[in-house]
């Protein structure tokens, strides 16, 4: 590997600056290779997994909608049972 001979500097808040610091020392690296870590590692999300993740949000709300029907179908037919129970009792 090449000996690192360039610099970039990157400007973050005080707050930033601390987390970024205690997530090297923790891992014991120098904030330098972390950042470097980071950087190169780095993977953007692109269209084709925005697309992915709108279609998990859609199946969620789905899953969630179908249930909500399944709960609602559900109670009906408790009702349901509850009055034909009473109805059998009123006859006897």
């Amino acid at each position: 590997m090449a000996a690192a001979t360039e610099r970039i500097v990157v400007q973050v808040t005080a707050v930033q600056k601390r987390a970024i610091t205690s997530t090297a020392e923790r891992l014991g690296l120098p904030v330098s290779e972390l950042m470097r870590r980071a950087a190169q590692d780095f993977k953007p999300v692109n269209d084709d997994e925005q697309d992915i993740l709108a279609l998990v949000d859609r199946v969620n709300a789905s899953t969630k909608e179908a249930n909500d029907a399944l709960d609602d179908a559900l109670a009906f037919i408790a009702e349901s049972n509850e009055r034909i129970a009473a109805m059998e009792g009123a006859k006897k």
